[in-house]
């Protein structure tokens, strides 16, 4: 392969992520751990493994589409849907058979006794004996678009809760959320180009709008059920739920996210507070919170005001046990991955773009378990650590105490294209940036146009020590002749509650001020490398607000523009993302009037592509056609590229090829480069 087929790799790898070991879990004894593997780099087809932790004997255990499983609670029988029907895998023995047959079977969990399974489908909660035998529904639908035991749209988008049914640890009840979307905005995605095909509807509740209703019920499995009580009119939002030894418990959060409260539930439905926690701006919700360990005292998070150790004054993001903070100032908690005993695992970061592995456990305090710089998670179970690092060399690792390290093999690709980013730290606000420049460029080559390739808002960073795919993007630009820039700024994760909260009621005034500190500072510190009077910009999704807005507000500065899937009416996005960041649209209309590009396409005097999967169900089409009709009516020339069936993550290889080909084709006409 040649550098020119990185584009296609992408595709093809689906991000590299293709071969590459995920979800792994060990047993209750630690001696066997399960993961998800395709047999190759390019292959889509998951299968079910399972590695002896004392030979390091890896065997397939299931193969067929795998994309989830559930374990009971010895973690030997594993539970999955595939083929449209529910199997069930004993790795003592080997033996997978097919429990249930037909029916389209969602989110299947195994009971942790290993007697029962529950699976979603047609919008019923279903559960079968492990034998296959007396398969019933538990709960039903009383009308269309009434769903139990699944997550509604924001849960999984923007909560982190991909789930809506929790086993007792008996496994003889569940607790069940029921989501009612009636109210919920209904829209319509079509295909112009077949239009003999029936637009797909799309529940989606916009900003300033109703949601869908959440409710939680425990159910019997003699058919009994009970609704779980609280003021639902105050707080909507249900982020979290679980059932422990100490009974079941829920996470509800208000409308306006600046109040989070921790639930006890009892057996007749009756909620008490063990925790509340209050925020002006919103209440962060960290993955893995709330949790408690197996002596009951809860697992959460508080902010607090010192200043971090990253270069900024964000304050912490801590840890807490019982309501103390546990965990030293500057060092950022991002997740929390789970309890055993009275420990707890964690990840959380000293330096914004590295994030490690530790544990707390009282009377000894807090321990890194990771090493090297990178992006580290893991699983800890029955004296095994599962260690997965992100980074240009890292991998997934089996550790057990006293035994040599045993690898979780990957059959990822590797890249074409080696990326060379070096890590700056600019301005007084000390943004995190990475600087690729072409193969070869030495001193003295002359100046290098510029492409700021940021995202650059909340959820997600791209200046890391992770060598994520992004990077080879970024660095396969720099070898066509860019310098490219790549900056997190105002509002990304990793810097403290603080910085992550600066941006509250404005997402477009922040974010484009530190884009151009960062290229000005960089042009400071590199004198004669950056031709200021050619930079480009562009960007997916917030990256593609952030491109489109840089060259509406600031023509001066940036000269092109390339925004694909570009959310250009905040209106226009879910409730729980929008009002989060600018409040409801009825309360502060202000907020959104001063992020709205459409409002401002009379400014446009550069050129701009617009790029738009027509199937994109997060940013809809609305977003980029609504623009372009803007920017037409106001006479100001631009390019719109339709991409036809693709949604808000492209996976066709030659679409992904072609597209970044013609952004790049686009920028250098654009950039005057020949």
């Amino acid at each position: 392969m040649t550098t020119d087929s990185l584009p296609r790799q992408l595709a093809r790898a689906r991000h590299f992520t293709l071969g590459a070991p995920v979800r792994p879990e060990p047993s209750a004894d630690g001696t066997t751990v399960l993961f998800l593997r395709s047999r190759g780099g390019a292959d889509p087809v998951g299968c079910l493994w399972a590695l002896d932790t004392g030979s390091g004997a890896e065997q397939l255990v299931a193969d067929g589409g795998i994309t989830s499983y559930s374990t009971d609670g010895a973690g030997v029988l594993a539970a999955f849907a595939r083929d449209g029907g529910v199997w069930l895998a004993d790795t003592r023995t080997g033996s997978v058979r097919r429990v249930v047959s037909g029916g389209s079977p969602e989110d299947v969990r195994l009971d942790p006794t290993g007697r029962r399974i529950a699976y979603i489908s047609g919008g019923a909660l279903r559960v079968v004996e492990a034998d296959g035998t007396d398969d019933r529904a538990l709960a039903e639908p009383e009308a269309e678009d009434v769903t139990y035991g699944l997550a509604e749209y924001v849960a999984v988008g923007e909560m982190e809760r991909d789930r809506g049914c929790w086993w007792s640890p008996d496994g003889t009840a569940l607790l069940v959320a029921r989501v009612d979307n009636r109210r919920v905005t209904r829209w319509f995605l079509a295909d112009p180009a077949d239009p003999a095909q029936p637009p797909r509807a799309v529940r989606y509740p916009l900003a300033g709008t109703a949601n869908a209703e959440v409710s939680l019920w425990l159910l019997g499995l003699d058919g009994g059920r009970t609704e779980v009580r609280w003021d639902r009119a105050a707080f909507e939002y249900l982020t979290a739920a679980g059932w422990d030894g100490h009974g079941p418990y829920a996470a509800v959060q208000s409308r306006d996210q600046r109040t989070v409260r921790t639930l006890a539930v009892a057996a007749d439905g009756a909620t008490r507070v063990l925790a509340e926690r209050t925020d002006a701006r919103w209440v962060e919700l960290v993955p893995g919170l709330p949790v408690r360990t197996a002596g009951g005292a809860l697992v959460d998070t508080a902010d607090s005001a010192d200043s971090d150790r990253s270069g900024g004054d964000g304050g912490t993001r801590r840890l807490t046990v019982d309501g103390q903070p546990v965990t030293p100032a500057g060092l950022q908690l991002r997740a929390v991955l789970g309890t055993d005993g009275e420990t707890v695992l964690f990840t959380a970061s000293e330096e914004p773009t590295e994030t490690h592995l530790w544990t707390y456990e009282p009377g000894t305090g807090t321990r890194r378990l990771s090493s090297g710089p990178g992006l580290h998670d893991g699983v800890r179970r029955g004296g095994t650590l599962v260690l997965t690092t992100r980074s240009p060399d890292g991998g997934t690792v089996v550790l057990r105490d006293g035994r040599a390290p045993l690898p979780l093999v990957s059959y990822a690709e590797p890249p074409v294209v080696t990326a060379r980013p070096e890590l700056l730290r600019l301005g007084p606000r000390d943004l995190r940036a990475h600087l690729f420049l072409p193969a070869g460029h030495g001193p003295g080559a002359g100046p290098l146009p510029v492409l700021v390739d940021p995202y650059g808002g909340p959820a997600m960073q791209k200046v890391t020590r992770s060598g994520a795919w992004h990077e080879q993007v970024s660095q396969w630009f720099a070898d066509q002749g860019f310098a490219v820039l790549v900056v997190d700024g105002r509002g990304t994760p990793g810097r403290g509650p603080r910085w992550d909260k600066s941006i509250w009621g404005d997402k477009a005034g922040p974010a484009l001020e530190d884009q151009i500190e960062a290229l000005h500072e960089t042009a400071r510190l590199r004198p004669g490398l950056l031709d200021l009077d050619r930079v480009g910009i562009r960007g997916w999704s917030y990256g593609g607000f952030l491109a489109a807005l840089a060259v509406l507000r600031r023509p001066d500065v940036f000269h092109a523009a390339s925004a694909g899937a570009a959310p250009t009416d905040h209106r226009l996005y879910d409730t729980h993302w929008q009002e989060r960041f600018l409040g409801h649209p009825d309360r502060y209309p202000e907020h959104y009037d001063s992020c709205d590009l459409i409002a401002e396409a009379s400014k446009l005097s550069r050129p701009l592509l617009l790029i738009q999967g027509m199937a994109d169900d997060n940013v809809f089409p609305v977003h980029a056609l609504r623009f372009s009709s803007a920017l037409l009516a106001a006479g100001r020339p631009h390019e719109l590229l339709p991409l036809r069936g693709a949604g808000h993550r492209l996976t066709e290889e030659a679409m992904v090829e072609n597209l970044l080909r013609h952004e790049l084709d686009f920028l250098r006409r654009s950039l005057g480069m020949g």
